[in-house]
């Protein structure tokens, strides 16, 4: 289990993530104000724990390798 969560996220990535995601969560209060913003709190939440589990089942790491 602890190989799910463990950290495949890269800064960037985490960058774009939370941007992506606080985007998304605006889109319920603001603008269309469609219940569909609310998806944006996936991309926040993995943005927020450096952890994708989809990563971690396809195999994908955006962290930079350790020397």
């Amino acid at each position: 289990m602890s190989a799910l969560f463990a950290r495949n996220v890269g800064g960037l990535d985490r960058a774009l993530r939370f941007v992506l995601g606080a985007g998304l969560l605006s889109l319920v209060f603001v603008g269309p104000q469609t219940p569909w913003g609310w998806f944006g709190l996936v991309p926040l939440l993995t943005a927020a724990m450096g952890s994708c589990p989809l990563y971690s089942i396809v195999g994908i790491s955006t962290c930079p390798r350790r020397a």
